[in-house]
């Protein structure tokens, strides 16, 4: 039987009396997620269902419905555009996997760490995704691509399915961050003292003891961090909120996917500030991350091309404006 504890408030001072620090003063009344690596494991099998996987899948089977009901509105064929993204998010599944997975390997061999080099001495274990390893860029990446691809080979325009399809992925990747929190992985840094009175969102308690498979680390149990997980959730939401304005408000294809990489960028580079775990990628004396690098360029192409089509015209199909 799955058993569920609720999320509780930790810090309390110490029963055993004596004087209590000023980190003890910083931690009490911090926010403890409940966290669940694992939810259960199928009776008989041994296989465990893990909160991240299952958060994830929620997140795709949420963008997918809200991508096909922007179909429906906003498609050339509201009728048959549907079906036709419901086929495309197929292949923008395999390629998050394949992009994240693909990005995650590459750095790891390029800054030559222990999962780096066990890739180049085994490199059937580069496929072995269900071991952890992905990196959300890569996954974006890949999902674009594939995305466009199929959309093309279904008879859909690549960039207009991509306008739709963006703001659906942005709602389900708020989603699959949860099970970011659940795991402990993508955790944030220590945060300082004189900071430790603000509230979860901003800042949440690590549990101590930490539950079995958590990401967390050991090194963190009990300390006040960074809540990178919730914060990259609420800024997935704002981008798709944004999103979702600028695409009632659209003036030519693309115009949506150039505004939203750019809000991205921007947004997940200040969040890496705050982010603690070393596993992402950091470079150039541990002062740049791999998602900085990467949104760095993102901006400046999405800077360029929203200049370049600051004039262009190209009115959104609305399925009600028409039925109207």
């Amino acid at each position: 039987m799955l058993r569920t504890r609720f999320p509780r408030m930790r810090g309390e001072q110490d029963s055993g009396g004596g004087q209590e620090s000023k980190g003890e003063r910083g931690n009490r009344g911090r926010y403890t997620p409940a966290m669940h690596p694992i939810l259960f494991e199928i009776p008989g099998l041994g296989w465990p269902i893990r909160s991240f996987g299952v958060m994830v899948a929620i997140g795709f089977l949420v963008g997918s419905h809200i991508f096909t009901r922007l179909a429906a509105r906003y498609g050339d064929d509201p009728v048959n555009d549907p079906a036709r993204v419901s086929n495309i998010t197929v292949w923008i599944v395999a390629g998050v996997m394949l992009g994240a997975r693909l990005m995650y390997v590459i750095v790891q061999i390029a800054m030559d760490t222990p999962d780096g080099q066990h890739f180049r001495a085994d490199p059937m274990s580069i496929f072995f995704i269900w071991q952890g390893g992905l990196v959300m860029y890569g996954g974006m990446i890949g999902a674009i691509g594939f995305g466009m691809w199929a959309a093309k080979r279904l008879k859909v325009r690549p960039v207009h399915a991509l306008d739709m399809g963006i703001v659906a992925g942005f709602v389900g990747q708020a989603i699959g961050r949860v099970g970011c929190l659940l795991v402990g992985d993508d955790y944030g840094k220590v945060v300082p003292e004189r900071w430790q009175s603000l509230p979860f969102p901003i800042t949440l308690r690590v549990p101590d003891p930490l539950p079995h498979e958590s990401l967390f680390g050991a090194e963190n149990m009990g300390k006040v961090l960074w809540a990178t997980q919730p914060l990259m959730t609420i800024k997935a939401l704002i981008i798709a909120y944004v999103g979702w304005q600028i695409l009632k408000r659209r003036r030519y294809t693309g115009q949506v996917s150039l505004w939203v990489i750019l809000l991205y960028a921007i947004l997940r580079s200040l969040v890496e500030l705050l982010r603690g775990d070393g596993v992402r990628g950091v470079w150039f004396g541990n002062t740049v991350s791999t998602s900085q690098l990467v949104s760095g360029v993102m901006a400046l192409i999405a800077v360029a091309l929203l200049i370049k089509n600051r004039n262009k015209s190209d009115p959104l199909p609305d399925a009600r404006a028409q039925a109207r």
